[in-house]
């Protein structure tokens, strides 16, 4: 099985985070999305990226349909709930969420070009009231429950890059979310694909220059 991916990419994260935590064996391919080879765009018809090659030579890509995809084919460690309702409760909270990758994407290049964001970081902060909410009602130290589960792993990569993006402020006012994200940093696969901050502020740096030799920041020969 082979992943197309890129190493700072948050939708090749999601997939590779789950991976990590079922230990599924997967040979990594990294794509330079500045200079994408030929022969990619017979894996995904627009050049995107995760994509899955599954040993039938079979390609599945979108994030969120990998991650379901390897939790179906590979059920050992279950990482979305059996239960047809909490599974569905756990997609339901997926949609809540999909305002903040463009949120923090938006406020990113505002704050790399020096254009005013303030209202991009309010609403940015608001999408994390929303999630702090639903934590408090919960009362569970996961947003699927006291245990860690696919839908952590989804939401994961974006907070990780809060302060490499520059957002990290926009939790201040969420205490439940921030022991949520301090619990999330003692996971196991969550450290094993973590990217110390300086090589990942190496690559925003080459990226916002349009370098092609961002992709490869902090790579050694």
């Amino acid at each position: 099985m082979r992943l197309y991916s890129m190493r700072f990419c948050p939708y090749s994260h999601r997939t590779r985070l789950v991976l990590q935590a079922k230990g599924i064996k997967c040979q990594v391919v990294n794509i330079n999305l500045r200079s994408k080879p030929e022969w990619f765009y017979t894996k995904h018809p627009f050049g995107q990226i995760p994509v899955l090659e599954n040993s039938k030579c079979q390609l599945i890509y979108e994030s969120v349909i990998i991650c379901e995809y390897l939790d179906d084919v590979y059920p050992e460690k279950k990482l979305f709930p059996c239960d047809p309702y909490e599974r569905a409760r756990q997609k339901m909270l997926l949609e809540l969420f999909c305002k903040v990758p463009y949120l923090t994407k938006e406020c990113l290049i505002a704050m790399r070009y020096r254009r005013e964001c303030s209202d991009l970081k309010a609403a940015l902060r608001q999408e994390f009231c929303n999630l702090e909410e639903i934590l408090c009602y919960q009362k569970t130290s996961f947003f699927g429950g006291n245990c860690i589960s696919m839908i952590d792993y989804l939401l994961w990569p974006w907070f990780e890059r809060l302060d490499v993006y520059g957002v990290a402020d926009c939790v201040d006012h969420t205490p439940t979310l921030k022991l949520w994200m301090a619990a999330m940093k003692q996971d196991p696969a969550v450290c094993a694909l973590l990217i110390d901050r300086s090589t990942f502020l190496g690559f925003l740096n080459l990226y916002f220059q349009n370098s092609p030799d961002a992709f490869d920041y902090g790579l050694t020969c």
